[in-house]
């Protein structure tokens, strides 16, 4: 028996990672409770030997003149039975055989390890997510609640739910499809940890062009500010390093072919790529991109500018909704009041 179950401790420590001493740790707390429930609360030591491949129980008991407590106490003659060397005060150690126990008390035991080994598996799934915070990830979707509208999502390793919230408005997610997500924040919580998975995050942007920009990577382009309405539209401000280097034409690629992939990621989403500059009027310039700005007026000690566009350009700055200006005040941090000549 105790060969098997130090091999099922090797086993546990190869399939699932779980370290064999941390599970050693367990299995002792799993015996002690074990023994002190056949035994009605005796004082009780385990020893697991894994050289030896053997796991011993003893139970305790102090050699006293009179007995007051027969569970943890004996007389000096019933000590002697057990050594001789026994003195009054000392510590008599009787091993116990584990095969002896209980249902109830090996029940007891086996919920104990089972519970290690819950702990232990969610401690490391808790690792691996933070380890992956502000990372993407791809995952394949499981299931969507007709209710609530989450969809649980198989990341390989473990299960995770992107709620509604974090969903882009009007995407349909179906079971078995792969989808990439942005793990946003991970939790401790008693039942394991809370992931928090989002396809709205505008940290979901700035990493899938850096997985697609090789210019991103080697850090020549940079990227400033990301500023997102999910699934509708977005402005990324970024800039260079290597005045050889246009960051613009860099994020969109050969004939936009890294865009598109980034596009298409997001099913549609429109994504405004402005170069950032130092200077305010030059950056709100930019930052209301696709139309073309005649000047940039920023107001001293305010972060307030105003901007003169020509009378068809105006619904072009202004965007459907206010968007685009909207966006553009966000990603500069000025507010922009737009005017015609």
């Amino acid at each position: 028996m105790n060969k098997e179950f130090f091999e099922a401790l090797d086993l546990l420590e190869k399939d699932k990672g779980i370290p064999k001493e941390y599970m050693i740790g367990k299995v002792e707390a799993a015996l002690i409770t074990a023994f002190k429930r056949e035994r009605g609360g005796s004082n009780v030591r385990v020893v697991i030997d894994e050289n030896k491949k053997e796991v011993r129980v003893y139970e305790q008991k102090t050699v006293v003149e009179e007995v007051v407590d027969p569970m943890t106490e004996m007389t000096l003659e019933e000590a002697k039975t057990h050594s001789k060397r026994l003195n009054i005060g000392d510590i008599c150690e009787i091993e116990q055989k584990t095969k002896a126990f209980g249902r109830i008390s090996a029940q007891t035991a086996k919920q104990v390890i089972i519970q290690g080994i819950r702990e232990a598996e969610r401690g490391m799934m808790i690792k691996e997510y933070e380890s992956k915070q502000g990372e993407i990830i791809s995952a394949t979707v499981e299931r969507v609640d007709p209710n609530t509208g989450n969809v649980v999502v198989n990341t390989g390793t473990s299960h995770a739910t992107l709620l509604s919230s974090e969903q882009i408005p009007g995407e349909t997610y179906t079971p078995d499809t792969q989808i990439k997500v942005l793990v946003t924040e991970v939790k401790k919580e008693t039942k394991g940890p809370l992931v928090t998975l989002s396809r709205v995050h505008p940290g979901l942007v700035r990493r899938l062009f850096e997985l697609e920009v090789p210019e991103i990577q080697e850090g020549v382009v940079t990227i400033q500010n990301i500023i997102r309405e999910a699934g509708s539209r977005s402005k990324m401000a970024v800039a260079s390093t290597d005045d050889n280097v246009d960051p613009i034409g860099a994020c969109i690629g050969n004939k936009g072919m890294r865009i598109n992939r980034i596009v298409e990621e997001l099913h549609g989403e429109r994504i405004d790529i402005v170069k950032y500059s130092e200077d305010p009027a030059e950056f709100v310039r930019a930052a209301l991109s696709p139309a073309n700005v005649i000047s940039v007026e920023i107001a001293d000690g305010e972060r307030a500018a105003r901007v003169i566009v020509a009378p068809d350009q105006l619904s072009l700055a202004i965007g459907k909704e206010g968007q685009n200006a909207r966006l553009a005040a966000r990603l500069t941090g000025y507010k922009i009041d737009i005017k015609t000549n």
